[in-house]
């Protein structure tokens, strides 16, 4: 009966997490480039109540006993799958339709990946303007620099192909090109990206190395979308399925509390 409390009471903790996760996902729906998370179990150790062989006489039971020890959360996983395309009235806005990644360059100097293509233009101290993230931080090309336009550009004059490939027009409206290109990367386990805030992600060793598209013509390469932002990937319908079995699993687990304490109870009974 011990067993039982405890068992489920791992499962009310697994469930409990994974309540967390569905109201994350339901608190994002409205955040572009989110991608929906899931919390995944597995099982505790199991105890073996008897083994195959329990008479005198050596005689073998098809099967042994075992009974589980409930349940924990093995991990969170996030999903990648594209997000939907949603029309922007920002000039620097941009979606990537497809497996590929923004690179930025974080407050610490470090490069960091991101869905999120909500970009402004920050005037620096030279006076030219640089495209950096609603953050602040400088996006990067395919050679890892900041992406700098003169001063004198604004938000309407910037110029991006489907390719990626940057430039600017000119007050004659003539197309100017900086030589640049959107450093777009793509990750063998996208799932293995650590995450940090403001929709930045790191790499790590279970994601593997970033992959620049620029420099591996055997992968398929992103598309960007200028005047787009990608939305969330997250269902919402399908989030209100998987939090109304996750309750219900939380009450069945405490029900089996509830049991456990009333046969205890029963039991310490029996002496009077």
């Amino acid at each position: 009966m011990m067993r039982a409390l405890w068992s489920a009471a791992s499962g009310m903790i697994g469930q409990q997490t994974a309540v967390d996760t569905i109201a994350n996902n339901l608190a994002n729906v409205n955040t572009n480039g989110y991608k929906s998370e899931k919390a995944e179990f597995k099982t505790l150790l199991y105890q073996t109540l008897q083994t195959r062989t329990t008479t005198a006489n050596g005689e073998q039971k098809p099967i042994d006993a075992q009974v589980g020890l409930g349940t924990r959360v093995a991990s969170i996983t996030s999903d990648f799958e594209q997000g939907p395309l949603l029309a922007s009235e920002s000039d620097t806005a941009f979606a990537i339709n497809g497996d590929g990644f923004f690179a930025v360059r974080g407050e610490d100097g470090n490069t960091y990946y991101t869905r999120r293509g909500d970009f402004k233009l920050s005037v620096q101290e030279n006076g030219t303007k640089a495209l950096v993230t609603a953050e602040g931080y400088p996006v990067l090309d395919t050679n890892g620099n900041p992406i700098v336009f003169p001063g004198d550009v604004s938000t309407t004059r910037v110029s991006v192909n489907s390719e990626g490939q940057i430039g600017y027009l000119d007050p004659q409206r003539n197309y100017v090109g900086l030589n640049a290109t959107f450093g777009l990367y793509q990750f063998s386990n996208p799932a293995g990206l650590e995450k940090m805030s403001s929709g930045l992600l790191n790499a790590t060793v279970a994601s593997g190395e970033p992959v620049g598209e620029a420099n591996n013509p055997n992968m398929v390469p992103s598309e960007v979308r200028k005047g787009y932002l990608e939305g969330s990937n997250v269902q919402v319908a399908d989030e209100m399925v998987n939090l109304i079995v996750a309750q219900r699993a939380y009450e069945m687990n405490s029900k089996a509390i509830q049991a456990s304490d009333d046969m205890l109870g029963q039991a310490n009974q029996l002496r009077r």
